[in-house]
């Protein structure tokens, strides 16, 4: 705020309290000068939101105490806070290789949102809830189903085998051998299925992972979703 804009505000306060009204020369201008000084980074107004004015008003409605310039500096404070917590940087339109420039739009791009001069961008999330979403964005989830595109899943099938074949089986109505605990190398949950090398003193050369479950896992994880499927039915009356 600037000289003209402070005394505005000390004489809105003066309609509000009298006891803040310095009738001496001398004094009113050492309460303008101190006011400015400690307000003079605090705007009067903002496009969004912000009115020293009505943080003044604020004040007495819930204070019986003179109001003093910590008193707006707070909620302005707040407001600049308030504001930050809500805004995601966006991609700066700079280029990215000029680190100078890409710095300075982010910063400059923040402190306009501090400053209520623009409004927060907010990270929207894709799907938070069934309404509202994008239909194209919809489409697109309907259409691949899964954060990797078919495309792309088929090409990474050689460097994947054991998450293809798990893929693969559960395509086809098998039941899913990873979904239970291998009792016989002991993989958990999740994890494939492990090879064992022996060397020749019958020590353990090496444990590579298996493109397949073990025989014994997948009648595991059969008998199991067969109970599933029994525990799912409804009881005969």
């Amino acid at each position: 705020m600037d000289r003209r804009e402070i005394a505005a505000l000390l004489a809105y306060i003066g309609r509000l309290d009298p006891r803040s009204i310095r009738t001496d020369e001398g004094e009113a201008r050492d309460q303008l000068a101190q006011w400015q000084e400690l307000l003079g980074d605090v705007p009067m107004a903002t496009p969004h939101g912000w009115d020293a004015l009505a943080a003044a008003r604020q004040h007495y409605r819930t204070s019986p105490y003179q109001i003093q310039p910590a008193d707006v500096v707070r909620p302005w404070e707040s407001y600049r806070r308030n504001r930050l917590a809500l805004h995601s940087d966006p991609t700066p339109s700079a280029d990215p290789d000029d680190q100078a420039a890409w710095t300075a739009e982010l910063v400059g791009t923040r402190r306009a949102v501090a400053a209520g001069i623009a409004q927060p961008s907010q990270a929207r999330a894709i799907t938070s809830s069934q309404e509202g979403v994008n239909p194209r964005l919809q489409a697109r989830l309907d259409q691949i189903g899964s954060c990797i595109p078919p495309a792309a899943r088929a090409v990474l099938v050689p460097f994947r085998p054991a998450r293809a074949a798990r893929e693969a089986a559960v395509a086809q109505g098998l039941p899913d051998g990873l979904s239970v605990r291998c009792e016989w190398c002991l993989a958990p949950v999740g994890e494939p299925c492990r090879r064992r090398r022996i060397g020749p003193n019958d020590g353990v050369r090496a444990i590579t992972p298996r493109a397949t479950p073990h025989p014994g896992r997948l009648d595991l994880a059969a008998q199991q979703a067969q109970h599933t499927e029994q525990d799912q039915q409804p009881a005969l009356a």
